[in-house]
């Protein structure tokens, strides 16, 4: 399946119409299409009106309940996995203030009790040190002094021990020089430290041995209801129950690969005092 950025978000739009006319031609009341499928009267009116976004699995019930031909279910299904798909430019998130994308992720990580982070890359805000976080973001334009204080502030959330958080790094992210030798080695530093947290399960997978497969991107798991998929231009966030299965299958084959606890603390060890060595 193929789509432009744009029809994201005339996807959702698009779906809703196609719900609504579809109960129509079949005759049917919001009330007695609810009962057919087993849903609520007032969520089959927030599907039609565009405030809620349906799941595929919610479309397929719609769709049987409406004794929809398999070519038109096909049709249908393919739209409402694109409405559950969303883009996220970065350019755009930048006009408009990478303050307010930290506030948007400070208000997920409240809603959410369940974390998956494989981080391919670099390291993520929440493990960050300030100097690490000032340096992701030295080559933007602008001032960002409000960027990296919220970042800061959302480290907090690692200390709910409401919360789990299962962090993924390869040796690159880990390694990757974005601060001189020192800096570098403080950073790896407070890697282990935090892998001290109740809360936090750190892992990291060394570059060696025999690896198959090829991770391409950076991704984040929240629950098992949405992940964002991290490219060079944006992000893009999947809802479909579908595509968060697929990746915490992939993040559990990371898991089979990466070092815990002890031994991810000896292997961090080892790089932060091959940094000093650098100074």
């Amino acid at each position: 399946m193929t789509f432009e950025p744009e029809d994201l978000g005339q996807s959702k739009t698009d779906l809703a119409e196609t719900l609504r006319t579809l109960r129509k031609r079949a005759g049917l009341s919001g009330d007695r299409l609810a009962q057919r499928c087993g849903m609520s009267q007032s969520k089959i009116s927030k599907i039609e009106t565009g405030k809620v976004t349906p799941s595929l699995v919610d479309v397929e019930r719609i769709l049987r309940a409406l004794d929809a031909p398999s070519s038109l279910v096909a049709e249908v299904a393919a739209l409402a996995r694109i409405a559950n798909t969303e883009w996220q430019d970065a350019r755009s998130l930048r006009r408009k203030g990478l303050d307010k994308k930290q506030a948007e992720l400070a208000d997920l990580e409240k809603s959410s009790h369940e974390f998956r982070f494989f981080l391919l890359s670099m390291i993520t805000g929440l493990l960050s040190t300030p100097e690490y976080i000032k340096a992701t973001l030295a080559h933007i334009p602008g001032d960002h002094s409000k960027a990296i204080t919220r970042k800061l502030d959302r480290q907090a959330v690692l200390y709910d021990e409401s919360k789990a958080f299962t962090f993924i790094l390869t040796e690159q992210a880990v390694r990757w020089p974005i601060l001189r030798p020192a800096a570098m080695a403080i950073q790896i530093d407070h890697l282990a430290s935090l892998s001290h947290l109740p809360g936090v399960r750190l892992g990291v997978i060394p570059i060696g041995g025999y690896l198959p497969g090829c991770p391409l991107n950076t991704f984040t798991v929240y629950d098992d209801r949405m992940v964002t998929v991290e490219v060079s231009t944006g992000a893009m966030v999947f809802r479909d129950s579908r595509d968060v299965q697929s990746y915490l299958d992939e993040f559990t084959s990371y898991e089979g690969f990466a070092l815990f606890d002890d031994d991810a603390r000896v292997r961090l060890s080892e790089w932060s005092a091959i940094c000093r060595r650098d100074l």
